[in-house]
């Protein structure tokens, strides 16, 4: 059974594989262009975009969930079979999966649709000899180009930067902070920025909310490939809010040169940091956001049409903003993960225990939740309403225990259907043997008996 984050990530895969075609002001020439470019790229037939398309307008993000149980289980290729295909991958990288697939057939090492066109791909996904795979295998290197998006919002930039250290926790030790900030791609503007104490994922999230309520949901974002940034809960939030999202190449920095440069801005307010010797983490803060203001985002910028502070450039700009509501704001920033239901009804989440309902014992549910507030979950589960749960608290004296629920309770039986059933196969067993035979009854040459 496909639960619902399997869904989720199908939904948010299929959204990515949309988005150039999401973007605003695309006529139907450049419109055909970029589906011929992604059923080529992706091996999807053409329909199958105008599908999603459709889907995605009618219903948005959940159009896009598999309506059914989920797909069924791969069939299995030989071993071999999957190696010729990706020595023929390797031969014309270019090869389509249903090329590979015809020439297979026509050598003989597979009979006429043996092999599916949907599990192959599975298979060369797995192994790395995808389209997108060979693509960057065979791709040479050139010099960068460079690109300026000319309007705001179309592209946001981020980046993590190590800060100083500072006296943080309970025992006051040195500890390294760490800034995380977006830039908007058109104006240089920084949308929001701030020194953190950890560094993981949560304060990219806490960036990137703060940066959508104040300055509106972005066509695109573009990342390196941090393990911050790379991850499921990202692709499933760019997804909810209809983001394009993007990453640059392993090992090439100057994808990212705007942010990277202004990091290497950063390092002058450092060095005045460092003479006002903040003792706090709120403190550093404060005097970072006097100089982003004064320092960067009010003063003339060399790389803006005249010379155009970013906050100058990012105000004038005419492209409206497309702000969301705060509760779709809310669920698209939410986390996803699974959880058995143990014996008595409950889940463990984050050292805490949830009482989920004993109707649910041994199911895998999905638990939404925000990371910043787990005094309430949302639990999913498949053909059941989304209900909220809260911690379970254990009082001093422990209440009647409930009834197993009807489905789950012993069935009473007459009889023993497996001792039944054995005794008929037993039966029939018996009927088939062939019985021995006995030389009491075979004649004489001179017809008596021996």
């Amino acid at each position: 059974m496909k639960d619902q984050k399997k869904a989720e990530e199908i939904a948010a895969a299929r959204v990515q594989l949309l988005s150039p075609l999401l973007a605003s002001g695309i006529d139907a020439a450049k419109a055909k262009e970029l589906k011929e470019q992604i059923s080529k790229e992706h091996g999807i037939s053409e329909r199958t975009i105008r599908r999603y398309l459709s889907m995605y307008s009618l219903n948005g993000f959940s159009g896009l969930k598999p309506k059914s149980k989920g797909r069924p289980p791969s069939e299995a290729i030989a071993p071999e079979i999957v190696d010729q295909a990706i020595l023929l991958r390797r031969e014309v990288p270019s090869r389509s999966v249903a090329q590979i697939i015809q020439i297979l057939e026509w050598e003989g090492k597979a009979t006429p649709g043996e092999i599916k066109r949907s599990t192959l791909q599975e298979k060369l996904v797995n192994r790395g000899y995808s389209t997108r795979h060979m693509r960057m295998y065979t791709d040479s290197g050139v010099a960068a180009r460079r690109f300026q998006h000319h309007r705001r919002n179309s592209l946001w930039h981020s980046d993590i930067k190590y800060g100083p250290f500072l006296p943080i926790g309970s025992d006051k030790s040195l500890k390294q902070v760490y800034l995380v900030s977006f830039i908007d791609d058109a104006a240089r503007f920084v949308l929001h920025g701030a020194f953190y104490p950890t560094l993981d994922q949560m304060i990219v999230e806490d960036c990137f909310r703060t940066a959508i309520q104040k300055h509106g949901v972005p066509e695109s974002v573009y990342f390196d490939n941090g393990k911050q940034y790379r991850t499921k809960w990202m692709k499933r939030t760019c997804s909810k809010l209809g983001i394009r999202l993007l990453y640059a190449r392993p090992y090439s920095p100057e994808s990212t040169g705007k942010v990277e440069i202004f990091n290497k801005t950063v390092d002058k307010f450092l060095a005045e940091a460092e003479l006002e010797k903040p003792k706090t983490l709120d403190r550093l803060n404060e005097l970072f956001q006097i100089w982003l203001s004064e320092c960067y985002q009010n003063k003339a910028h060399a790389g803006l049409k005249n010379k155009q502070s970013p906050e100058t450039a990012y105000r004038s700009d005419k492209q409206p903003i497309r702000f969301v509501s705060a509760e779709d704001l809310t669920n698209a920033f939410l986390h996803c993960e699974t959880r058995v239901v143990d014996k008595a009804g409950c889940i463990s989440f984050m050292s805490k225990k949830f009482e989920v309902g004993i109707m649910f014992i041994g199911c895998k549910v999905d638990v939404i939740y925000d990371p910043a507030d787990i005094a309430e979950l949302t639990i999913e589960y498949e053909g059941h309403k989304p209900w909220q749960v809260r911690e379970l608290l254990i009082g001093e004296r422990a209440g009647k225990r409930p009834p197993l629920p009807e489905h789950l309770q012993k069935v009473p039986a007459d009889s023993s259907r497996l001792l039944v059933a054995a005794a008929e196969k037993n039966r029939r067993r018996q009927k088939r043997q062939i019985q021995a035979v006995s030389y009491r009854t075979v004649p004489k040459e001179d017809d008596s008996n021996v």
